[in-house]
């Protein structure tokens, strides 16, 4: 992890972050709203947020408890995550330009409220990270209580296969 302190690279994050903020807020997750958008180069080449499945907005209600499937092994929500559906729209719309592209990420609180990295927070999702690593994604972007943060894909991928529930960070 590196904290992004250069002027115009954080110019750059910063725009494309508030990006992931808008989108964050078409999610329809009742536990978290979050927003991802894919640049390649200084373009928009893919957008998402966390949502359950469905091409019909009223089929993309999150209305099953988390406790529910507590014997799932893998993601335990309802929603197709929104960097899954940013890389989605990537492979759709723009599928030469992700190798090599940049994931930023935004989420908030159900109350609206930002939530940002530091402290004690789950982070890292597998498929997510495996999804970014296959496809060629070579950074993941996100805002940090103390600023702006960017890992390389193999260290998200590493991390997401840690142990433990919450990475101190």
């Amino acid at each position: 992890m590196r904290f992004i302190t250069e002027k115009n690279e954080k110019t750059i994050a910063e725009k494309f972050i508030a990006e992931a903020k808008v989108m964050a807020q078409k999610a329809t997750c009742h536990r978290a709203k979050c927003g991802a958008v894919i640049v390649g180069g200084n373009e928009i080449i893919g957008i998402g947020f966390n949502s359950p499945p469905g091409n019909d907005e009223r089929e993309r209600r999150c209305e099953i408890e988390k406790d529910e499937f507590n014997q799932k092994i893998t993601d335990k929500t309802c929603c197709v995550h929104a960097e899954q559906r940013a890389i989605m729209d990537a492979l759709r719309c723009h599928p030469d330009k992700i190798k090599g592209s940049k994931l930023y990420f935004s989420r908030f609180h159900p109350d609206g409220r930002q939530r940002f990295l530091g402290g004690e927070i789950q982070l890292y999702c597998t498929i997510c990270a495996k999804m970014m690593h296959d496809t060629g994604i070579s950074e993941f972007i996100l805002s940090h209580q103390d600023g702006i943060v960017s890992f390389s894909r193999d260290e998200y991928v590493g991390r997401s296969f840690m142990d433990n529930k919450y990475t101190k960070i």
